[in-house]
């Protein structure tokens, strides 16, 4: 990772006209169908979330606004990417595990369960600040609409909300929340990464 200087970026404009502005992101919705996945999910026993995960981290990889993200009054570029979980500590409450993006499935499930397990236990965050961190919250118990998330003024990685994904006779969809900060990325970045989601889900071979 390193600070760039954003007037030698493709985001230039962006951060002059963005990363001042009191309500800097954005938020689209979309409906994803997640059919296949559901079934990958029952058929190998790989948990649903963490497919989830990994559709997201490989429908990023490729989009460099992905890799650029507003710290501070800082442009940071960084080399890596890593998916953030929300996990259910053994006190009851939360906390976040980074899982550090591996196009390779297999390493992927493997740093998943071993990183989930480890928060799970220790009830003690795992960050990782050397990768430009996707954010998700998974509300599975639950059936909502959609959800737009808070703008604290210092997270401003991207972040993905969904909740139990609904049954429609033999299809399964699912609401997913995306917020974005405009510094880092436009609209058809954001449209483009949700679309490459969903490719990236129906794609998906186990």
């Amino acid at each position: 990772m390193k600070e760039v200087n954003p007037k030698e970026t493709t985001r230039a404009y962006a951060f002059e006209m963005w990363i001042d502005a009191p309500m800097p992101m954005l938020t689209f919705f979309k409906t994803i169908d997640v059919t296949r996945l559901a079934r990958i999910s029952k058929r190998t026993g790989l948990k649903f979330n963490m497919l989830m995960c990994w559709c997201i981290g490989r429908a990023a990889r490729h989009i460099k606004e992905f890799y650029m993200l507003p710290v501070g009054k800082k442009l940071i570029e960084y080399d890596n990417l890593a998916v953030c979980a929300v996990v259910a500590n053994r006190e009851g409450e939360i906390s976040s595990c980074d899982i550090p993006f591996s196009n390779d499935l297999k390493q992927f499930n493997e740093d998943y369960l071993r990183l989930t397990r480890q928060v799970a236990e220790s009830c003690q965050n795992h960050d990782l600040t050397d990768c430009m961190v996707i954010g998700t919250s998974a509300l599975v118990q639950y059936e909502i609409d959609g959800a737009v998330g808070m703008y604290s003024g210092v997270f401003n990685n991207p972040f993905l909300i969904w909740s139990k994904y609904k049954r429609h006779l033999w299809k399964r969809t699912l609401v997913v929340s995306f917020q974005f900060h405009h510094t880092q990325m436009d609209g058809a970045h954001a449209s483009s990464f949700l679309e490459n989601l969903q490719k990236e889900i129906n794609c998906l071979v186990v």
